[in-house]
């Protein structure tokens, strides 16, 4: 079994209802959720916007390969309602984004899929959650 640390975050909608959808969901599809950050909120990173988020951070026991979770992770966001992905940068509103932050201690550098995240360390909305619950 492998370790995943997911981010997540909503601004528009009932953020937090679904936070929690998305949350069972994961468990449903991708795996046990071990632990749950608190729930901040936050200001839009990246753009402007006058939704602010809701932030947190869970961890995943899963069987399934990075790959496959990044896969079922997105279709998670596109049965909540999320019709764009972030495309050159561009940030948006969305009712839910779940980006994989940390795998085990695997290093994946592919186009799609970088692990760790490479702009966690540059965002307090995932780092405060993430250092909440991480061993």
């Amino acid at each position: 079994m492998h370790q995943v640390y997911l981010g997540l975050g909503s601004n528009i909608g009932d953020r937090q209802q679904c936070i929690a959808d998305a949350i069972r969901l994961i468990s449903e599809r991708v795996g046990a959720v071990l632990r749950q950050s608190s729930m901040i909120e936050t200001e839009p990173w990246g753009f402007k916007s006058k939704h602010k988020f809701l932030n947190g951070v869970i961890l995943c026991e899963t069987d399934k390969s990075p790959r496959e979770v990044l896969t079922l992770t997105q279709q998670i966001e596109r049965d909540l309602g999320r019709t764009r992905k972030t495309c050159s940068s561009r940030y948006h509103d969305r009712p839910i984004d779940i980006d994989i932050l940390l795998y085990d201690d695997l290093t994946i550098d592919e186009p799609d899929l970088r692990i760790p995240h490479p702009l966690m360390h540059e965002r307090d909305f995932v780092m405060i959650p993430l250092n909440e619950i991480r061993n």
